[in-house]
Protein backbone atom coordinates (compact mmCIF):
# COMPACT_ATOMS: atom_id res chain seq x y z
CA UNK A 1 0.00 0.00 0.00
CA UNK A 2 1.06 3.02 -1.09
CA UNK A 3 1.74 6.48 1.78
CA UNK A 4 3.14 9.76 1.33
CA UNK A 5 3.27 11.60 4.48
CA UNK A 6 4.03 15.25 4.15
CA UNK A 7 5.78 16.85 7.53
CA UNK A 8 7.36 20.62 7.94
CA UNK A 9 4.94 22.95 7.64
CA UNK A 10 3.70 25.38 10.56
CA UNK A 11 3.59 29.14 11.16
CA UNK A 12 6.52 31.46 9.74
CA UNK A 13 6.67 35.03 9.81
CA UNK A 14 6.58 36.89 5.99
CA UNK A 15 9.93 36.91 4.56
CA UNK A 16 10.65 33.44 6.24
CA UNK A 17 11.63 29.83 5.09
CA UNK A 18 10.46 26.62 5.75
CA UNK A 19 11.35 22.95 4.28
CA UNK A 20 8.69 20.80 3.68
CA UNK A 21 9.49 16.63 3.50
CA UNK A 22 7.21 13.90 2.31
CA UNK A 23 8.30 10.40 2.70
CA UNK A 24 7.06 7.65 0.53
CA UNK A 25 6.05 4.24 1.48
CA UNK A 26 5.00 1.46 -0.84
CA UNK A 27 6.65 3.09 -3.90
CA UNK A 28 10.15 4.12 -4.67
CA UNK A 29 9.75 7.69 -5.86
CA UNK A 30 12.94 7.13 -8.24
CA UNK A 31 10.27 5.34 -10.38
CA UNK A 32 7.69 8.25 -10.41
CA UNK A 33 7.36 11.39 -11.54
CA UNK A 34 6.62 13.98 -8.31
CA UNK A 35 5.08 17.18 -7.73
CA UNK A 36 3.92 19.56 -4.81
CA UNK A 37 0.66 21.29 -4.55
CA UNK A 38 -0.77 23.54 -2.58
CA UNK A 39 -4.61 24.06 -1.48
CA UNK A 40 -5.67 27.53 -0.58
CA UNK A 41 -8.64 28.50 2.28
CA UNK A 42 -11.94 28.50 0.10
CA UNK A 43 -10.45 26.42 -3.02
CA UNK A 44 -11.83 22.81 -3.59
CA UNK A 45 -9.66 19.52 -4.32
CA UNK A 46 -10.03 19.92 -7.75
CA UNK A 47 -8.04 23.29 -7.79
CA UNK A 48 -5.53 22.54 -6.11
CA UNK A 49 -2.08 24.23 -7.60
CA UNK A 50 0.80 22.55 -8.98
CA UNK A 51 3.53 24.38 -7.81
CA UNK A 52 6.64 22.20 -8.48
CA UNK A 53 7.16 18.99 -10.18
CA UNK A 54 10.10 16.80 -11.05
CA UNK A 55 11.39 13.63 -12.73
CA UNK A 56 12.17 10.11 -11.60
CA UNK A 57 15.83 11.22 -10.87
CA UNK A 58 14.95 14.77 -9.92
CA UNK A 59 16.94 16.12 -12.14
CA UNK A 60 14.91 18.18 -14.26
CA UNK A 61 12.09 20.87 -12.68
CA UNK A 62 9.62 23.03 -13.32
CA UNK A 63 7.54 25.82 -11.33
CA UNK A 64 4.65 27.75 -11.34
CA UNK A 65 5.52 31.61 -11.56
CA UNK A 66 3.78 32.14 -8.40
CA UNK A 67 7.08 30.04 -6.76
CA UNK A 68 9.58 30.53 -9.20
CA UNK A 69 13.11 31.85 -7.63
CA UNK A 70 11.59 31.21 -4.16
CA UNK A 71 11.13 27.55 -3.61
CA UNK A 72 13.05 24.31 -4.68
CA UNK A 73 12.10 20.88 -5.67
CA UNK A 74 14.33 18.12 -4.57
CA UNK A 75 14.82 14.06 -4.21
CA UNK A 76 16.58 12.14 -1.69
CA UNK A 77 16.38 8.56 -3.40
CA UNK A 78 18.19 7.18 -1.39
CA UNK A 79 15.83 7.85 2.15
CA UNK A 80 13.06 7.69 -0.82
CA UNK A 81 11.76 11.18 0.61
CA UNK A 82 10.81 14.53 -1.72
CA UNK A 83 11.27 17.89 -0.59
CA UNK A 84 10.52 21.41 -1.06
CA UNK A 85 12.09 24.47 -0.05
CA UNK A 86 10.30 27.14 0.33
CA UNK A 87 12.43 30.65 0.81
CA UNK A 88 10.96 34.73 1.08
CA UNK A 89 7.74 33.44 2.24
CA UNK A 90 4.49 35.68 1.69
CA UNK A 91 1.12 35.72 3.02
CA UNK A 92 0.03 34.40 -0.28
CA UNK A 93 1.61 31.04 0.00
CA UNK A 94 -0.47 30.02 3.16
CA UNK A 95 -1.98 26.89 2.16
CA UNK A 96 -2.18 23.39 2.62
CA UNK A 97 0.82 22.03 0.60
CA UNK A 98 0.43 18.45 -0.72
CA UNK A 99 3.03 15.72 -2.24
CA UNK A 100 1.95 13.68 -4.96
CA UNK A 101 3.20 10.87 -7.36
CA UNK A 102 2.53 10.22 -10.94
CA UNK A 103 3.07 6.80 -12.84
CA UNK A 104 4.99 7.77 -16.35
CA UNK A 105 6.12 5.60 -18.71
CA UNK A 106 9.04 8.11 -19.38
CA UNK A 107 11.51 8.80 -16.62
CA UNK A 108 12.00 12.62 -18.52
CA UNK A 109 8.65 13.60 -17.61
CA UNK A 110 7.59 16.47 -15.62
CA UNK A 111 3.71 16.24 -15.13
CA UNK A 112 1.76 19.09 -15.20
CA UNK A 113 -1.83 17.70 -15.02
CA UNK A 114 -3.21 17.35 -11.55
CA UNK A 115 -5.69 14.76 -12.66
CA UNK A 116 -2.44 12.39 -13.72
CA UNK A 117 -1.30 12.25 -10.11
CA UNK A 118 -2.27 8.92 -9.01
CA UNK A 119 -1.06 9.03 -5.17
CA UNK A 120 -0.91 11.61 -2.62
CA UNK A 121 -0.49 12.63 0.88
CA UNK A 122 -2.72 14.49 3.41
CA UNK A 123 -1.15 17.54 3.53
CA UNK A 124 0.79 20.20 5.69
CA UNK A 125 -0.46 23.52 6.21
CA UNK A 126 1.78 26.49 6.29
CA UNK A 127 0.43 29.76 7.28
CA UNK A 128 2.54 32.84 6.57
CA UNK A 129 1.56 35.55 8.93
CA UNK A 130 3.61 38.58 10.97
Amino acid sequence: QVHLVESGGGLVQPGGSLRLSCAASGLTINRYAMGWFRQTPGQVREERELIAATTWSGDFSTYSDSVKGRFTISKDNAQNTLSLQMSDLKPEDTAVYYCAAAITRSPWVVEQERREYDYWGQGTKVIVSS
